[in-house]
């Protein structure tokens, strides 16, 4: 059988997440009603009839104020703020959805484990185990500053309180009630057996935890773990905990270089590669015809904001665009403790180097190299080379027009993978990770089932 594409719509509850001064454009509806359940309501339909495997939720914890000292130009522009929690929503798009799933960013910096245990159990309850957490470390500075930090923990260190946030989570949901505890025996007047529930007495370095979990077993236990990130910090956390990846780079080549890396460093935890799925960003705009749909990314580019770009590549990287002064000089990769994967990809891991005023210029309209613009068909045959290049297992959907962009992906592109085998026809059932994998928990190979001394 084909190796068909795993789709994500990619998305934030936010006013605008990455459609720069896209807000403005007359058919966008986000900006006024992101706050309405209706709103996410009717995406999740429209999904769902698309045949989506997932949306996925990006999440901030403070506003982008690197690019030109302070935060103006992020608000002015709504970049991923004003936001909402993604948690919230989800109850809500399940109740209305069948199948489609749910990836939730939560990062490990600023979050208890224990609180996240029980969110994780609630949401996998509610929707009949449609739940996956994407586990992030946070990059930008004023998160730590909301947080009662002067400064952001540096990067490795973020990556070793990961560490120790997950060996927290899978005792509480793997190890702290066996799975018949709930007896519910009216005869004997007993609902929980008390004997098949444990605390978990976790005392580390970072956390301190005694347990019991609160939550019953959930259907998938734990939720699927996606993680995103290419620095070796990142990749290597990847091989040790994620089933899903979400992978960047400039050419699909340079993307199967990470997904070949971190597949190879998952064997040596002994772990399958098969186990793991990887994503990368797919950009479309898509029309009738390549004329019509040229037209269309032409009026894109009118209500582009530069500003609102700068000002989300330098929350994510560190990087001041507004600094840098002589434009002829070369743009090098400099370390900081902020995103490094996002922070290498105009960088050390661009196919030639650029010079400053290349780099502004980049960010005055939409990456054109990341955007796939054409008839159906054309689109279609873009996807699927690029789908065979990177050896990617899927994509998350971004949009500039909400959610004008994903009806029309769904009425003009899907039908199309379709007719190919590239995309499914009908859902398989179960939860999220009997779809992806055919079972229900955490494989046997996952360091969440290696019991501890």
């Amino acid at each position: 059988m084909t190796k068909q594409i795993i789709l994500q719509a990619f998305d934030m509850t936010a006013a605008n997440h990455n459609a720069h001064g896209l807000w403005k454009h007359p058919e966008n509806r986000r900006h006024r009603e992101y706050k309405s359940l209706d709103y996410w309501i009717e995406l999740a339909r429209l999904l769902e009839k698309g045949k989506f495997d997932a949306v996925f939720f990006a999440d901030v914890l403070g506003v982008y104020d690197v690019y030109g000292g302070d935060e103006k130009a992020a608000l002015r522009d709504g970049v991923q703020v004003p936001l909402n929690d993604p948690a919230f929503a989800i109850p809500a798009m399940a109740a209305v959805t069948e199948n489609l799933s749910f990836a939730v960013t939560v990062s490990t910096s600023y979050e208890q484990p224990f609180h996240n245990a029980r969110k994780f159990s609630t949401l996998d309850h509610l929707t009949k185990g449609r739940v996956a957490w994407n586990i992030v470390t946070s990059y930008l500075p004023n998160a730590a500053q909301n947080f009662g930090l002067e400064k952001m923990v540096k990067h490795d260190e973020r990556y070793r309180m990961a560490e120790e946030f997950l060996e927290v989570s899978y005792k509480l949901l793997e190890d702290s009630w066996e799975e018949d505890a709930v007896v519910s025996d009216p005869a004997r007047g007993v609902l929980v057996d008390p004997e098949k529930v444990h605390r978990i007495k976790h005392k580390g370095k970072y956390f301190s935890v005694e347990g019991p979990h609160v939550s019953e077993p959930s259907p998938q236990r734990t939720p699927v773990l996606y993680q995103a990130g290419t620095s070796e910090k990142g990749r290597e956390f990847a091989a040790r905990h994620a089933e899903c990846v979400f992978v960047g780079g400039p050419t699909p080549e340079k993307i199967n270089y990470y997904i070949e890396d971190i597949k190879a460093r998952a064997e040596a935890y002994d772990r399958s590669r098969a186990e793991i799925k990887a994503f990368t960003f797919l950009n479309v705009v898509v029309a009738e015809t390549e004329e019509k749909a040229q037209a269309k990314y032409e009026e894109i580019k009118k209500y582009w904001s530069a500003d609102g770009a700068k000002a989300q590549y330098g929350g994510s990287t560190g990087y001041d665009l507004a600094s840098y002064e002589n434009e002829d000089e070369l743009f090098t990769y400099k370390h900081t403790e902020q995103g490094q994967s996002r922070a290498a990809y105009l960088t050390k891991d661009a196919a030639k180097p650029f010079t400053v005023k290349e780099i502004q210029e980049k960010f005055s309209k939409p990456a054109e190299m990341d955007i796939i613009v054409g008839s159906p068909e054309q689109v279609a045959d873009k996807i699927e080379e690029f789908f065979v290049r990177s050896g990617v297992d899927g994509f998350n959907l971004t949009h500039y027009i909400t959610p004008k962009d994903l009806e029309d992906f769904v009425e003009l592109v899907v039908p199309i993978l379709q007719e190919r085998g590239l995309y499914k026809k009908e859902y398989t059932e179960g939860t999220f990770r009997e779809k992806l994998y055919g079972h229900p928990h955490l494989s046997g190979a996952h360091p969440a089932k290696q019991k501890k001394g």
